[in-house]
């Protein structure tokens, strides 16, 4: 066996490790590179690319608070609110700096009535650095949750819309929902919707620098103010208003019917001094109200009946042709016009024109229409604004519908004569009488307070429409059907109207609208009223019986609250008719 021999070295002689020199240099190099490649994304990070690192910083200091403006205020003509913000205080909540433990989580969500795991849910979102908890708090709850003194957690100031009116100027004045972050109301019917740009003014802003316990520290740059939004004066006089929604909940409860609306209009200037509807609706709580906030005197249409009467009347009086003396043949209380025929409710003999419109005869006025031209009949109805939108801006406003006249046949031409197979909302109607009571003038409508009289246009020659207004007075006197309408110590013209409604296959037998259109003193008319209730199945559905009384107490009201003179002795109302005197042709 071979052995061999191995020598010690000497205790505490150091080993030497000689690297080749190209390992040191690769070694020296790489240590070069990496500084280099700091040094380079140093340069590049705080001078080429700072806004990254500056982004970084704001988004953990750095807040742009919103100065929510106020929205604009809506009052009615003598400057009574119908919508107003108050303030209130929404708690929102920057996630990155929350910093809350169980307890105070459950405190929190009790104070907001929220469920644990929903106030979990938003602060674990630690990519967004603005969340609302809870929207619209009292600000004495919104104190307390201050008190719990959690950081990230805090309020804004913002405003919650109020309506002293509530269901009554529902419809006019509508409501808003609450926007998106940093916006405050958004109107979604009504006027808040109309006008909602000019409501809701501009928010501002504040950039501050907060530190993690959501002290504000310092502020970045000047304040930028909220500029508020712009008021809105409606026409409508919120004491008629009243007056107009009472008396049609009432009438149509009376009558068992399924809505119903009020038109109130000054007949000077066409302002409209009130509108109600119903059903109608809460808007400081717009819960379940589908199908109840239809403004349905501006955005419904019907077909207005006999109510139409006094144009055709009208219109033949200005052709020339008739005079109110005229006599018509209306017997035998109907009329053959090809294969269809045209009847009265009640035969009545030979009438004048003046008693066709008092008496409400279909027989007559298709009799005096079908003298007529078509086309001449057309431009009447045309310049009257049937089928036109009024132009008043209101949202889902109609235009109604009138067909032209090259497509009419004979039993159409005659059946548009007394209301059928046209349409037109209540408000059209309304202002469609504004000819009669202004010596043939139509004025134009509004739904704003107005600083100046309108012009009109003239429709009709004044010795027409004063021909036909007294012949509306006619229509509320014996004989006529509208005697319910009379007003105690004041003159009145008006005209009733009942139309069968429409349905999938035509005219519904059991379905009506009633209806009643007037104005007063017919001396000089101050005021026009209209009233449509839809359905009525109470038993009674004629103008006469179920809207004429509706008018008659809102208008005698109106007179009295305008201090009006009396244009009649204060024995003038006779005693109501029977049931035989208010039937008109349907």
């Amino acid at each position: 066996m071979a052995f061999r021999t191995f020598t010690r070295s000497p205790v505490n002689t150091p080993v030497v490790v000689k690297l080749p020199a190209w390992r040191r240099r690769v070694l020296l190099v790489s240590v070069l590179l990496g500084f280099a490649a700091l040094l380079g994304r140093g340069i590049y990070l705080q001078g080429i690319h700072k806004k990254f690192l500056q982004d970084k910083g704001d988004a953990r200091y750095s807040r742009n608070l919103v100065l929510t403006s106020q929205r604009g205020k809506i009052t009615d003509r003598n400057g009574e609110l119908l919508a107003t913000s108050t303030p209130v205080e929404s708690v929102w909540a920057s996630p990155p700096d929350v910093k809350i433990d169980a307890a105070q989580t459950k405190q929190i969500a009790g104070l907001l009535n929220l469920k644990v795991d929903d106030v979990k849910k938003k602060l674990a979102n630690s990519e967004r650095e603005f969340v609302y908890l809870k929207r619209r708090i009292s600000p004495e709850l919104a104190a307390k949750v201050m008190k719990l003194g959690i950081p990230g957690i805090d309020l804004q100031r913002e405003y919650k819309r109020y309506y002293p009116a509530g269901d009554v100027t529902a419809h006019m004045v509508g409501f808003t929902g609450p926007g998106d972050k940093g916006a405050g109301d958004r109107g979604l019917e009504g006027f808040e919707l109309q006008k909602n740009s000019s409501l809701s003014g501009v928010d501002g802003s504040r950039r501050v620098i907060k530190d993690r316990s959501g002290r504000i520290i310092e502020d970045l740059q000047a304040v930028k103010v909220p500029q508020d939004g712009r008021d809105v004066t409606l026409s409508i006089d919120l004491r008629i208003q009243y007056l107009a929604h009472r008396e049609l909940v009432k009438a149509v409860e009376a009558n068992k019917a399924a809505a119903g609306a009020v038109v109130v209009l000054d007949a000077k200037s066409g302002e409209v001094l009130a509108i109600a509807n119903v059903p109608t609706y809460n808007p400081n709580n717009p819960v379940n109200i589908k199908g109840k906030t239809r403004n349905r005197a501006i955005v419904d249409t019907f077909e207005p009946g006999s109510t139409l009467k006094s144009v055709t009347v009208a219109a033949a009086l200005e052709s020339g042709k008739y005079t109110p003396e005229t006599k018509i043949q209306t017997a035998p209380g109907s009329f053959s016009i090809g294969p269809a025929t045209v009847r009265d409710s009640h035969p009545h003999g030979i009438l004048t024109v003046a008693e066709v419109l008092q008496k409400s005869s279909n027989v007559g006025t298709s009799k005096i229409t079908l003298t007529l031209d078509k086309q001449y009949m057309w431009s009447i109805y045309n310049e009257l604004g049937l089928g036109h939108v009024e132009g008043i801006g209101f949202p889902g406003e109609a235009s109604g519908r009138l067909r032209p006249y090259k497509t009419w046949r004979p039993i159409e031409q005659a059946t548009m004569s007394f209301g059928h197979g046209i349409s037109l909302t209540l408000l059209q109607l309304a202002r469609l009488y504004t000819v009669f009571a202004n010596e043939g003038e139509l004025r134009p409508i509004s739904l704003l307070k107005l600083t100046e009289m309108p012009i009109g246009q003239q429709v009709f020659s004044a010795a027409t429409a004063n021909h036909v207004k007294d012949m509306l007075e006619l229509v509320v006197q014996p004989g006529g059907t509208a005697v319910r309408a009379q007003v105690l110590g004041y003159r009145v013209g008006g005209k009733t109207g009942t139309a069968h409604k429409l349905g999938e296959r035509g005219y519904v037998a059991d379905k009506y609208v009633a209806s009643f259109v007037g104005m007063a003193p017919a001396s000089d008319p101050r005021f026009i009223i209209a009233v449509i209730i839809d359905e009525p199945s109470g038993g009674a559905y004629f103008g006469g019986t179920v809207a004429a009384p509706v008018f008659s107490t809102i208008m005698s009201d109106t007179l009295r609250l305008y201090a009006v003179p009396q244009d009649a002795p204060n024995n003038n109302v006779v005693l109501e008719s029977n049931d035989e005197d208010v039937k008109e042709g349907i």
